[in-house]
């Protein structure tokens, strides 16, 4: 088992290291990575196609968050740059035919035991009009703000299937939802899909674990699970010279970004 740590230098060499996770479970080792993102909304294929696509965009960067397009589908997701958490667990495929519903089984329930240790009560599903809308969500009753618990959208998980390799990933959602809400309406509201800011949850408003560096060692340690510690390698995100674009929000990925898909499900959270 590989574990990588830590964020690179620039939006586009992090998602370099985040490929990275694909190449080792390609040659047989299953790779894990927690980290948090630096401050983006990351665009998907499909809010390209949206006629209101570059109001979206600037809305994104009037808020303070570098625009970012990705190469694969999915709706519109935000990262704070300080609470907000990004997850991945790659494995080997031998069949990329088989397994899609596992994987996704598999990291659906680190994620419960993980929101369980931190104090907080997940529910799979998502509420009405949520961000970036999928199939495998987890969701909690947000009770910090006393009066009735609202149903909130913590986390995202999608999948991305090679003939090789496969890559489980998601957004965690740690604070600062009175942030994210606001940009997200914004940009929702300019590509003129359906979004309800206060479906915005949050690990911290749902009662539990408030600090993201406690969070993340525990999905960490979820995606792991009952490995043996001795065939753990841990090592740190490479600081790289990044010779793409000086401008991050015109940034499309970088080349391993292009890597094809076999399977690209529509709910990718970035």
């Amino acid at each position: 088992m590989r574990v990588l740590r830590g964020r690179a230098d620039t939006i586009d060499a992090d998602r370099r290291a985040s490929e990275s996770l694909l190449e080792f479970a390609a040659a047989g080792e299953p790779a894990v990575r927690v980290w948090r993102p630096h401050r983006q909304v990351a665009f998907g294929r499909r809010d390209r196609r949206q006629e209101g696509y570059d109001v979206a965009y600037e809305a994104a960067r009037e808020h303070g968050f570098a625009p970012i397009e990705r190469s694969v589908g999915g709706r519109a997701v935000a990262y704070d740059g300080e609470t907000t958490l990004a997850l991945a667990r790659a494995d080997p495929v031998a069949d990329f035919r088989r397994g899609t519903d596992a994987r996704y089984e598999r990291v659906t329930e680190a994620t419960e035991r993980a929101l369980s240790e931190l104090g907080v009560d997940g529910e799979r599903g998502e509420p009405a009009d949520a961000f970036c809308p999928g199939s495998h969500s987890v969701s909690a009753r947000l009770t910090a703000d006393g009066g009735n618990p609202t149903l909130g959208k913590l986390v995202g998980l999608a999948q991305r299937v090679r003939q090789d390799a496969a890559l489980t990933a998601g957004i965690v959602l740690v604070g600062n939802r009175e942030e994210i809400g606001p940009v997200l309406e914004s940009v929702y509201g300019a590509l003129g899909l359906a979004f309800d800011p206060d479906s915005v949850g949050s690990i911290a408003a749902a009662g539990g674990e408030p600090h993201p560096a406690v969070v993340r060692a525990r999905f960490e340690e979820a995606l792991i699970g009952d490995v043996d510690s001795e065939t753990v390698t841990v090592e740190s995100v490479p600081v790289e010279v990044d010779w793409g674009p000086t401008d991050s929000s015109q940034s499309n990925g970088g080349p391993a970004a292009q890597q094809p898909e076999i399977d690209a499900p529509d709910d990718t959270p970035f």
